[in-house]
C-alpha cells in the first residue's frame, strides 16, 4: 500500500479540470482590467474576489496554493517565486528591527545565511540550538522572541527535530512556529503537530523535475477565541484580525511581504509544479523506499552513511517513533577528505552533480567546497559540514542501479 495512498486523489482531481482544458490553464498577464471603478474600489479593499495585479497573485498561482493548503490542512497558502522567497515571506511578514529568532537543528545554507548575516544588518537576531537543546531554548525565548523556526530534517545534517515538542514550546510561551517542510512533504503535517506556518521549496520534489523554481507557505487560521497572534508579541498584525479574522496570517504576509517584497510566483513556474505536484505520492513513496535500501547497503559496503533508517544512527529511534512515512530524499556520505570525495563524484556515472536535491534523478554534490565553502569553521561544525561530505539525493532510478554505481565510485 502507499504510504500516500490518500494524496492520489487529492491531486489529480484537483489539478485537473472537468471541463474545457483537462491541463490547468496558463494565465500569463502581469495586470487584470477591472470593468469599472466601482469594481477596482472593491478588488483593491477585498470586497471583490477577482485578480488586482499579479505581484499580488495570479489565477494559476491560485490553483496551486489551494491544493497545497489543503494538502497540508491550511487554511490557505501563498506560493512565492523560490523556496527562499517563502522563507522570507513568512518571516518578514512577522519581524520587525529589535525582534529576535530562534532557530533549531539542522539548516539549509540559504536560511542560515538569511538569519546569520542578511537580517543582523535590519536589527533582527537569531539564536541557534541543536535539535535536542530543549530547555536551553525554553530559557532563550523572550519578549522580543517573534518566531522559532526548525526544518522537518536537518539539511544536510539529518539530524530529525521532535516538531511536537517543539510545538509545545512555542505554543506556552506564545511564539509562532514556522516549519520548513520541503523535504518530507506528506510524511509530516507541521500544522497537524502545532506549527503556524509550513514552508516548502516547491523546487524540489514537490515538482521533481528540475523545470521550476518555486516555494509556498501554507497558513493554519486564525481562532475565533485565543490565539496568540491576538496577543500584544503580534499587535503588528491586529489590523489584519480585525478586518479578515480566520485568514489575516494570509492578508498580512501579502501586505507586509509580497506587495513589498516582490517575491510572487509566475504563472509558467505554478503550472509546472502542478504537473509535478499529481505524481509527487507516487513517487515520493518510491523514493523513501529506495533511500532506506540505497542507505542500509551503502553501509554494509563499508561507507560511512548518515541516514536516520540505519540501526547503527543515533537518531534512530526517533526516526521510528516519529518518521514513519520517512524522511525524505536525502542520505550523506563522508568520504573522510575532500579529495576522496571529488574522486567519488568524478567516478559516480550515475549521479548527477547539482546544487538540488528532491529531483527524480538522483543528485550529489560536495558541501564545503559549494554550498558551504564560505562559511567558517565554527559554523560548518555546527551545521554538520566536514571536508568529506558529500549530500546525496535518492531519485526513482533503479535502487540497485544506484548501489552498484556508488560502490564503484567509492572503491
Amino acid at each position: 500500500m502507499n504510504n500516500f495512498e490518500e494524496y492520489c486523489t487529492q491531486f489529480v482531481q484537483n489539478i485537473g479540470n472537468k471541463e474545457g482544458a483537462v491541463s490547468p490553464e496558463i494565465t500569463a498577464s502581469a495586470s487584470f482590467a477591472y470593468v469599472d471603478a466601482q469594481t477596482a474600489e472593491g478588488i483593491f479593499n477585498g470586497s471583490i474576489k477577482k485578480p488586482l495585479y499579479s505581484r499580488m497573485g495570479n489565477p494559476t498561482t491560485a490553483k496551486l496554493e489551494a491544493v497545497m493548503a489543503e494538502m497540508d490542512g491550511g487554511i490557505g497558502a501563498i506560493a512565492t517565486s523560490s523556496g527562499m522567497g517563502a522563507v522570507t515571506l513568512s518571516t518578514m511578514s512577522l519581524l520587525s528591527s529589535g525582534d529576535e529568532i530562534i532557530s533549531i537543528g539542522g539548516l539549509f545554507g540559504g536560511t542560515y545565511s538569511l538569519f546569520s548575516e542578511t537580517l543582523p544588518r535590519f536589527g533582527i537576531t537569531t539564536h541557534f540550538f541543536d535539535v535536542d537543546e530543549l530547555d536551553a531554548i525554553k530559557k532563550t525565548i523572550n519578549d522580543n522572541t517573534k518566531i522559532i523556526f526548525c526544518e522537518s530534517v536537518g539539511n544536510p545534517n539529518m539530524r530529525l527535530p521532535d516538531i511536537k515538542k517543539i510545538a509545545d514550546i512555542a505554543s506556552d510561551a506564545g511564539v509562532v512556529l514556522i516549519v520548513d517542510n520541503t523535504i518530507t512533504p506528506m510524511s509530516i503535517k507541521p500544522l497537524e503537530l502545532g506549527a503556524d506556518i509550513v514552508v516548502y521549496s516547491t523546487t524540489k520534489i514537490i515538482s521533481g523535475n528540475a523545470s521550476a523554481l518555486g516555494g509556498c507557505a501554507v497558513f493554519r487560521a486564525i481562532n475565533d477565541e485565543d490565539d496568540k497572534f491576538k496577543t500584544q508579541r503580534y499587535k503588528d498584525i491586529h489590523k489584519f484580525i480585525n478586518k479578515m479574522g480566520t485568514i489575516a496570517l494570509i492578508a498580512n504576509a501579502k501586505k507586509r511581504a509580497l506587495r513589498d517584497f516582490g517575491m510572487s510566483a509566475s504563472a509558467h513556474s505554478s503550472y509546472q509544479t502542478m504537473l509535478g505536484l499529481e505524481t509527487l505520492a507516487l513517487r515520493m513513496d518510491r523514493i523513501i523506499s529506495s533511500v532506506e535500501r540505497v542507505a542500509m547497503e551503502l553501509e554494509k559496503a563499508g561507507i560511512k552513511v548518515n541516514h536516520p533508517s540505519l540501526e547503527s544512527n543515533n537518531q534512530n529511534s526517533k526516526y521510528k517513533e516519529l518518521f514513519s512515512k520517512g524522511c525524505g530524499t536525502l542520505l550523506t556520505i563522508d568520504m573522510g577528505t575532500k579529495e576522496k570525495a571529488f574522486n567519488f563524484l568524478n567516478k559516480s556515472k550515475l549521479a548527477t552533480l547539482t546544487a538540488n536535491i528532491g529531483d527524480n534523478r538522483t543528485l550529489a554534490l560536495h558541501m564545503a567546497s559549494t554550498i558551504y565553502s564560505d562559511f567558517n569553521k565554527e559554523q560548518k561544525e555546527f551545521l554538520g559540514i566536514t571536508e568529506g561530505l558529500i549530500r546525496i539525493s535518492i531519485g526513482l532510478e533503479n535502487p540497485q542501479d544506484i548501489i552498484d554505481d556508488f560502490i564503484k565510485a567509492a572503491a
